[in-house]
């Protein structure tokens, strides 16, 4: 055992845990590869004596700090958490740590952000969407930076992606708002600029409507940042214009959930007045009155299956992968249809 003050090292692990040192390094850095029993007395050691492995060994020895990196855009609201928190959880699992950060949607923050990644030896790095500077790929492909995009898929792009297809899902929404009978139809979108998940939500609104022969000219579509307060006065200003519509199609549930409140502060009924939809399917579209219609995302799936995907090309070298996942139309009752 070490004196009170002495820092614990790997040996005084393999001591106190009965196995020997390259043990210990193998159950620190590749879990998989000892017992269950032999990984408990390892963790049990590392615990009793306050053990930290020193990373900057770790490093130079294989080249891997064991930390992966994640750029979200927002921390404000819950879009990203239960995606996030899958993933954090596989990589802890996997051995690994994630450091995490947000850019507001700027893009410039999230060039810094990278860098800064980077600079602090992260191994892989998350990012959301395809949509940033060419020069933030470029900077990670020449440094061999190995990173993954969530959220999105695109099946003509050749960047690594773990996500779904948004202009596919909100066209297959729009398809059952028009199959209700709705033909009155405003979008309420969050900002499409630098944005290719927004861009793509709205494109699969309006081909969908096009396909039908509505004249496009004839929706109002009003863009806003993700924000409940911004999705109540979008929808306060859709239902003061000239023309009430139907139904008010949202890019995500948080504009959902701010054009719900707004409805109940105006004393407009929904769905009996208008009819409301949102995209995400998180877990504030379940708990508001009515019930929010929206799009389902495999959050917690793709979350877990981008920590795999991520974790596997650091350690093999090779090429990241991408994997297309379903989203699911989920009609509750914030949307009736036209009789």
């Amino acid at each position: 055992m070490t004196s009170q003050h002495a820092v614990p090292t790997l040996e005084d692990v393999a001591k106190v845990a009965g196995v020997s040192p390259a043990t210990v390094s193998r159950s620190l850095n590749s879990p998989s590869l000892v017992s269950k029993e032999t990984l408990k007395r390892v963790k049990s050691a590392v615990e009793t004596l306050g053990y930290t492995p020193h990373f900057g060994a770790r490093f130079m020895s294989a080249k891997r700090t064991m930390t992966i990196g994640a750029i979200i855009p927002t921390m404000e609201n819950a879009i990203f958490a239960k995606g996030i928190q899958a993933f954090q959880e596989r990589l802890h699992a996997l051995g690994y740590t994630l450091l995490i950060s947000s850019n507001s949607y700027d893009p410039e923050i999230e060039a810094e952000q990278v860098r800064a990644l980077a600079s602090r030896g992260a191994d892989g790095i998350l990012l959301i969407g395809y949509w940033r500077e060419k020069k933030v790929y470029e900077f990670l492909q020449q440094r061999n930076i190995p990173f993954l995009l969530a959220w999105a898929f695109a099946a003509n792009n050749a960047l690594p992606a773990i996500g779904f297809d948004n202009r596919a899902s909100m066209y297959q929404l729009c398809d059952q708002v028009l199959t209700m009978g709705h033909r009155n139809i405003a979008v309420i979108s969050g900002t499409t600029e630098g944005n290719d998940r927004a861009t793509n939500r709205l494109k699969g609104i309006t081909e969908r409507l096009a396909v039908a022969g509505i004249n496009l000219e004839n929706v109002p579509i009003i863009e806003t940042p993700y924000d409940i307060d911004n999705g109540a006065n979008a929808f306060e200003q859709l239902m003061t214009g000239p023309k009430r519509p139907s139904v008010v199609m949202c890019g995500n549930d948080v504009l959902a959930v701010g054009a719900l409140q707004r409805a109940q502060e105006m004393g407009i009924a929904v769905p009996a007045e208008v009819s409301i939809t949102g995209f995400d399917g998180i877990e504030l579209a379940r708990v508001v009155t009515p019930r929010l219609t929206t799009v389902c995302v495999p959050h917690s799936e793709m979350g877990r299956r981008a920590a795999d995907e991520l974790v596997r090309m650091v350690e093999s070298g090779e090429a990241g992968r991408s994997y297309e996942l379903s989203s699911e139309i989920k009609v509750e009752k914030s949307i009736s249809a036209i009789v």
